[in-house]
């Protein structure tokens, strides 16, 4: 597969929190600031991510990120996966990826992110998503995006929420999240349900709460 359409691509939202939010491709740079991250946060991570023995949060040589972070842009070089990092005000706060990427009559996604608990609850997550989600939809005519999301996460499912994501109910036992096949909701949306767009509307609705509309 040749080079990707809408990809590699560098998002940004300089104005709509109290600093600019930038979704860019990882890098094999990133390496060590993700572990330490991801160590650092090993706690508030665990419950919600899925089993992955081979690279463990704790104790981790930093050799397992770097192959990672490879083969993740392996991916988007293929044209599976988008891996951007979340950048809030020029610093590494956490990870954005769409996945399991299926061309052809689907054009679909699956969402996952992660950010660090230093900056949970500034509505960074919502303006990443919401430019991720334009970006699939208008650069590269992906059609329908789903996240996975266990029922216990209600911060999580607050984020797709917030945005308008629909609820299609439980997936029994999909995903192996620390140690235990677990239940998710399916949240999902169609470009059709976001004709002009994720960001405006996203931008409107912080407007109107900040308003106390």
């Amino acid at each position: 597969m040749g080079r990707i359409n809408g990809w590699p691509a560098t998002l940004t939202e300089p104005d709509l929190l109290d600093a600019p939010v930038v979704l860019r491709p990882v890098r094999v740079a990133d390496a060590r600031a993700w572990r330490e991250i991801r160590v650092r946060n090993a706690s508030w991570l665990r419950p919600w991510e899925p089993s992955n023995p081979e690279t463990p949060l704790v104790r981790s040589p930093i050799g397992p990120y770097v192959s990672m972070v490879r083969t993740m842009r392996r991916e988007a070089r293929q044209g599976v996966a988008l891996p951007w990092v979340i950048l809030y005000g020029g610093r590494f706060a956490g990870q954005l990826t769409i996945g399991s990427i299926t061309w052809g009559s689907s054009r679909s996604g699956q969402i996952g992110y992660w950010i660090d608990e230093t900056y949970a609850g500034r509505g960074i997550v919502p303006t990443a998503l919401a430019m991720a989600v334009d970006h699939c939809f208008r650069m590269m005519g992906m059609h329908r995006l789903e996240a996975s999301i266990r029922p216990e996460n209600i911060a999580s499912r607050r984020v797709v929420e917030k945005l308008g994501f629909r609820d299609e109910g439980i997936r029994v036992r999909q995903l192996h999240i620390n140690g235990s096949w677990r239940d998710h909701i399916c949240y999902a949306i169609t470009a059709e349900e976001v004709p002009a767009g994720m960001l405006p509307r996203w931008r409107s609705s912080l407007a109107a709460s900040r308003s106390g509309a």
